[in-house]
């Protein structure tokens, strides 16, 4: 009769194939039910529909102000929003006044053009979403029509990179003076209304 091998070195390796085929992963050490899987898209995507006319010049630029029509909707095709029934949007890139995502989609972008952008949700509305039109972690796409482009001049340019700078000195500077003010309001020597009373009253005196 052949003896038995060893019970505690059968467990050993029998553990530790186990620890190697969830360390490795099959198909049923994935995700768990009820996790998120992460968006497919991570970066901007842009394809242009409609080519410009003519030549373009003068191709949109931070600083300029833009004449926008757009329809957005999420990835199955609800819309979530257009320009179509009203007026065109406008909109001053680089001040931030859309979400990243479709402002990085203006650029470069001529009068006439149209554009469908494809937006990962860190460029959109994030994890959390804009509810309850948007979900979070919700893939936008935004078809863009540039009707106008009034570009801004030299000094104006100049003056919104400047300007923002000199607020940002002048803050130190009033913050010092005002507590150089408070310093020497507080350190300066306090006399009472009784003594006051009786200066003036020597100096009536005196005349």
């Amino acid at each position: 009769m052949a003896p038995r091998p060893p019970l505690l070195p059968v467990l050993l390796l029998l553990g530790l194939g186990l620890g190697l085929g969830l360390a490795l992963g099959g198909p049923e050490s994935g995700a768990q039910p009820g996790t998120q899987t992460q968006s497919p898209v991570r970066t901007l995507q842009l394809e242009t529909l409609v080519e410009p006319p003519e030549p373009c010049a003068e191709p949109a630029a931070l600083g300029d102000t833009l004449h926008i029509h757009y329809t957005g909707s999420l990835a199955d095709g609800r819309v979530i929003d257009t320009s179509l029934t009203r007026d065109p949007l406008v909109i001053e890139l680089g001040q931030k006044q859309v979400i990243p995502g479709l402002e990085q989609s203006l650029l470069d972008m001529c009068v006439g053009e149209k554009r469908r952008a494809t937006i990962p949700p860190h460029l959109a509305y994030g994890k959390r979403g804009f509810p309850p039109s948007i979900p979070g972690d919700a893939v936008l796409q935004f078809e863009v029509e540039l009707i106008a482009l009034v570009r801004a001049s030299y000094w104006q340019k100049v003056a919104k990179r400047v300007l923002p700078l000199v607020g940002i000195g002048l803050v130190p500077a009033l913050l010092g003076l005002i507590g150089y003010h408070l310093y020497h309001k507080a350190s300066s020597p306090k006399v009472s209304k009784r003594k006051l009373k009786e200066e003036k009253r020597s100096k009536s005196k005196k005349k």
